[in-house]
């Protein structure tokens, strides 16, 4: 399955563009599913067709589906106090009836992330569209999975649950009761769940688009987004430049607008960026008629997947290097920290903490430089770690 993730700043119409993809890929044929993340019905106003908490059928070949957060929260607190039914009794805690619960902050974007896995693993689909939140929570949210999964691995480490006989001892020891199974396999299954949302996001076949309409706030939204999303491993497939104006006489009140829109689409076309625009019709877009109108570029088949390759270059340079697109990346505003088996890549207002290859733990980091929007992060081998032989 092909998936293709929609977001961009607040108010440039992402939604609309995300309902007109998967209009346009269904009437090519194309078995869609269109997952929405807005609490209100902004899909439906757009298609012209209700979505709910169910996925429904909204054209042939489209379907829609806009989980319900809340009742997925309740769903799973419930099933949580009934595993930890004895721990909470040991601590005498009132359980929570499922009519009093209301989601906690980060729980509308976990049970978000769980309905893109579910979509994505459903094999009655060819294309998963997916209109993300607007810039930055989209980017929050597509960082949420990796970052769980880290928290987890640090918090309860997995190489822990081969010391089960010893617990009973130790809690003796210490005079207080140690964590019991059911949390290690809690986090293992939250690990297990996480990972493969981190999997759908990192897929070869995912890839998102930038909606922006050509102006100040698009010129400066639009690179700071796709150097988040690079740093995260995914690929800006294209960039919508919506809501872009039609030809207007040199008196009218539209030209200062359009002479702003040209100035931004020329910057944008110099840049590596993948360009399309799309016409403002005048009105907002509502029903299959005026989204066939927007004339949305059609999906790639077969698209070029994120990279981030490490060159041997010890036989020359007597060190491997890490090639790290980040486009975009200003050298003032990066920052690398080497803290074990891992890199601390600070790139502006974005930050992700990554494991190192394998090859590259081996190694000490022996400096680092930006080319043509590139980091490129210098490995040399350490002797007393490296195999005589690979030297």
């Amino acid at each position: 399955m092909r998936t293709i993730l929609i977001t961009g700043p607040g108010g440039s119409g992402r939604t609309t563009i995300a309902a007109a993809t998967a209009l346009s890929a269904a009437r090519e044929g194309i078995r869609t599913l269109l997952l929405g993340a807005d609490r209100s019905d902004t899909l439906g106003s757009a298609l012209g067709s209700a979505t709910g908490p169910a996925p429904r059928e909204a054209a042939p070949n489209l379907t829609t589906w806009r989980p319900d957060a809340a009742a997925r929260f309740r769903e799973d607190l419930t099933a949580f106090q009934t595993r930890a039914a004895s721990v909470l009794d040991l601590l005498g805690a009132a359980r929570l009836d499922a009519e009093e619960v209301t989601p906690l902050p980060g729980a509308e974007e976990l049970s978000f992330l769980r309905a893109l896995r579910d979509a994505a693993l459903c094999e009655r689909y060819d294309l998963l569209v997916v209109d993300l939140p607007p810039l930055p929570q989209a980017l929050a949210l597509l960082a949420l999975a990796e970052e769980l999964r880290r928290y987890l691995r640090r918090l309860l480490p997995p190489e822990r649950q081969a010391a089960r006989a010893l617990r009973p001892v130790l809690g003796r020891l210490a005079g207080v009761p140690m964590p019991a199974d059911w949390l290690y396999e809690t986090a293992a299954r939250w690990d297990v769940e996480l990972a493969a949302v981190e999997a759908v996001l990192t897929d070869r076949n995912t890839a998102v688009r930038l909606v922006a309409e050509p102006g100040p706030a698009g010129a400066e939204a639009v690179p700071a987004a796709r150097l988040g999303l690079a740093l995260r491993g995914l690929r800006t497939e294209a960039l919508i430049a919506n809501r872009t104006l039609p030809e207007a006489t040199p008196d009218s009140w539209l030209s200062s607008l359009l002479a702003q829109q040209r100035k931004t689409l020329a910057d944008w076309q110099e840049q590596p960026y993948d360009v399309h625009p799309v016409p403002h019709l005048g009105r907002d877009p509502r029903g299959g008629d005026d989204l066939a109108a927007l004339a949305v570029p059609p999906v790639n088949p077969a698209p070029a997947p994120v990279e981030w390759p490490v060159a041997d270059r010890i036989a020359e340079d007597g060190v491997l290097v890490w090639h790290i697109p980040l486009p975009g990346a200003i050298r003032d505003e990066l920052d690398l920290i080497r803290r074990g088996d891992e890199l601390v890549i600070t790139a502006g207002s974005f930050r992700r903490i990554v494991a190192l290859p394998s090859a590259l733990r081996r190694c000490t980091v022996a400096g680092a430089g930006l080319r043509e929007g590139e980091l490129r992060v210098r490995f040399a081998p350490d002797p007393d770690l490296w195999p005589t032989g690979s030297r």
